[in-house]
């Protein structure tokens, strides 16, 4: 059997392509904005406020918790989710270490 794609590189790199995934989908930042924004757990108001039905507000949920950088905790009937503080200290340490690669200006490229 073969090795799957994801296996021919780091876990650093596959950890920036997850990352870049989440984030290239308008309606998981938007989730993450209105988190950051209210600043604590928000249980089921998110149809209201992004706009998309409850099955693709949960969708965008799934991947966003996959990653860890929201949390979940259940509260009767719903799911109550809010940003996992931690995990995103993490999360912008990979991405700004990625981000800061820089090339040098004296080189012979092009």
């Amino acid at each position: 059997m073969g090795l799957a794609k994801s296996e021919l590189f780091t876990s650093n790199q596959n950890q920036i392509a997850l990352f870049a995934k989440v984030f290239g989908h308008p309606a998981r930042v938007a989730i993450l904005q209105h988190l950051f924004k209210i600043n604590s757990c928000v249980c089921g108001d998110l149809v209201n406020e992004i706009g998309l039905a409850q099955p693709t507000i949960s969708q965008h949920l799934r991947e966003l918790k996959s990653l860890k950088l929201i949390k979940g905790t259940i509260e009767g009937t719903s799911v109550c989710y809010c940003i996992d503080h931690d995990e995103w200290i993490v999360m912008k340490g990979i991405i700004k270490n990625f981000l800061n690669m820089d090339t040098n200006s004296n080189s012979n490229c092009c």
